[in-house]
């Protein structure tokens, strides 16, 4: 028996591949500009430079792995992509926009729709769309609580210890964690939903079936 690699190629929706290239470029940009001008990014004490670091590692996980894993056998997941960009992407332009001191409820939006998007772009990445409902949600809440408690953990160490914010801190981060493990959950549903609707079939080559067939020798 031999394995023969059966390449499992589609062609990305323009719109979705313009959108995450923008994105990529975007958050570039304002993540250079939060480095040599705090004030402008309204980043100053907020972790600027480790949201330098971490957010373009996030944003190119995917292409990275795609690249070393998959290029032979499946095309771009670019939906997948898109999803893990946009959450650095608009946490960056909501600071930059100064949308987190200005409107009450942003933070909590954020959470809950970062949090939920990163967890569809890992169901996407890891389940095929034949997976049912349970193990949707149990896929994504196994990574979107753990991403939501790291976030937490780090942005506690980075900035809030040491702002008058740390007097509230543990009713904010209680709220956080609800708020991204409900936006977990509800990723996984819609996910699923569109799943069974017939949608999102193209959106994770890597999974498909034919991607890696067994053929006798």
């Amino acid at each position: 028996m031999t394995e023969s690699v059966v390449a499992i190629r589609h062609v990305a929706p323009p719109v979705v591949r313009s959108l995450d290239l923008t994105a990529k470029a975007f958050l570039i940009v304002l993540l250079v500009t939060a480095l040599l001008f705090p004030d402008l990014g309204n980043m100053r004490e907020k972790a600027a430079g480790l949201r330098a670091v971490t957010y373009p590692l996030l944003a190119f996980t995917i292409p990275v792995l795609w690249f070393t894993f998959w290029r032979d056998r499946a095309s771009f997941p670019w939906v997948a992509d898109l999803l893990v960009t946009v959450t650095c992407f608009t946490d960056t332009l909501g600071n930059r926009m100064n949308l987190y001191d200005t409107i009450s409820w942003f933070d909590d939006w954020m959470h809950f729709m970062n949090t939920g998007l990163l967890a569809a772009g890992v169901v996407l990445l890891t389940l095929h769309r034949s997976a049912t409902l349970a193990a949707t949600v149990e896929r994504a809440l196994s990574f979107g609580v753990t991403a939501a408690v790291s976030w937490e953990i780090a942005e506690y160490f980075a900035f809030i210890s040491k702002s008058s914010e740390r007097r509230g801190a543990y009713t904010d981060t209680l709220g956080d964690l609800a708020l991204g493990s409900l936006g977990t959950i509800t990723a996984a549903v819609v996910v699923h939903g569109l799943w069974q609707r017939g949608r999102l079939a193209t959106a994770a080559p890597q999974m498909e079936r034919g991607a890696i067939m067994a053929a006798s020798t």
